[in-house]
């Protein structure tokens, strides 16, 4: 297996490391920044403000973003939105039955002038990709996605071309309930950082909806925020905050337990864990905070962890969730204390 370089237009490379001296003042333009990125999402994504802010966190660990809901509660226009506030590049993949694996990463074809094969990247050749009701497509070609998720790079005919960074999958999904639908392989639900749930919006809200987007697209008059260089410096920023060894043996330990738990025959993976404390590093940094607190793991273990368990046949007829076994471990599991 070959490694290329990234076809034209693309920057590989980790952003570089945040200084102990210079965290302050990346982590007060951090704040400033999903200030400014909450508010513009917030003029198109009414009523919204907490799934907003979970939506940034994902972004700022440098994780994926899964948005599950019933049809036309704005999933794909939150997606839309996020993207269009990153001044990036930006694809959208529309996932059918008939999308194929080499619609999403590219293939090799023959150019008959140079009398060789060259490569034509897939739309996952972009800063934000944005796959629109991913459980639509075949598994085969949902797990199309598996190694530049979890790696930053796609390999197509024994050759691995690195994606532009940042890279951030935004993808929605039906309920698997619904007609037309896969659901998605536990490998590929397991490297999203995070899923969230849109929920209908409240009466004002809706009502603010009738009347600012009745007339225009919303999207239009929106003007990007941040750029990809400044996303992937604050990135490296979230990773400079302290995690004690007692917090991160708080995580360990309600990881672990799922897998213990009687009503699961799939508990979280250790990728859970690392997910759960890069985001809980992102949640305590865009409060200004350069450390991360037992709160910012409580808050997010739901939508960190949830989506990535599997419950028994018997806890499916009672009618338990995942979410409520996360609960139950946060109950069950003590929290850490000074040493």
């Amino acid at each position: 297996m070959t490694t290329t370089s990234a076809p034209a237009g693309n920057h590989p490379g980790d952003p570089l490391a945040v200084q102990p001296d210079d965290l302050p003042a990346a982590l007060e333009q951090l704040a400033a920044t999903t200030d400014a990125l909450a508010r513009t999402v917030e003029r198109v994504v009414q009523g919204k403000d907490e799934t907003v802010r979970l939506a940034l966190t994902v972004l700022f660990s440098g994780g994926h973003l899964l948005v599950e809901d019933v049809p036309g509660v704005g999933k794909t226009m939150l997606a839309k939105t996020l993207a269009r506030a990153i001044d990036g590049t930006v694809r959208r993949i529309q996932f059918t039955p008939d999308l194929l694996p080499s619609d999403v990463t590219g293939s090799s074809v023959w150019n008959q002038e140079r009398g060789a094969f060259e490569f034509r990247p897939g739309a996952v050749f972009a800063n934000v990709v944005i796959g629109d009701e991913i459980n639509r497509a075949s598994p085969k070609t949902q797990s199309a996605l598996l190694e530049c998720m979890e790696e930053g790079q796609v390999t197509v005919d024994g050759t691995t071309w690195p994606l532009d960074r940042p890279f951030v999958v935004f993808a929605t999904q039906n309920p698997v309930e619904m007609d037309g639908t896969y659901p998605l392989p536990e490998a590929q639900r397991d490297r999203f950082t995070a899923r969230i749930s849109m929920g209908y919006p409240s009466a004002a809200a809706e009502l603010t909806m009738l009347s600012e987007h009745g007339g225009a697209e919303p999207l239009d008059d929106l003007v990007p925020v941040v750029g990809v260089e400044e996303v992937r410096r604050l990135t490296a920023a979230v990773r400079g905050v302290h995690a004690a060894e007692v917090l991160k043996q708080y995580v360990v330990d309600l990881v672990r337990r799922t897998r213990a738990h009687p009503d699961l025959r799939l508990g979280a993976s250790p990728r859970a864990a690392l997910h759960l404390l890069r985001t809980a590093r992102a949640r305590a940094a865009m409060e200004g905070r350069d450390h991360v607190l037992p709160d910012d793991v409580q808050a997010l273990a739901v939508p960190v962890v949830a989506h990535r368990l599997l419950l028994t046949a018997d806890a499916q007829l009672a009618g338990r969730q995942g979410a409520d076994v996360v609960s139950d471990v946060l109950r069950t599991t003590a929290l850490p204390s000074p040493r």
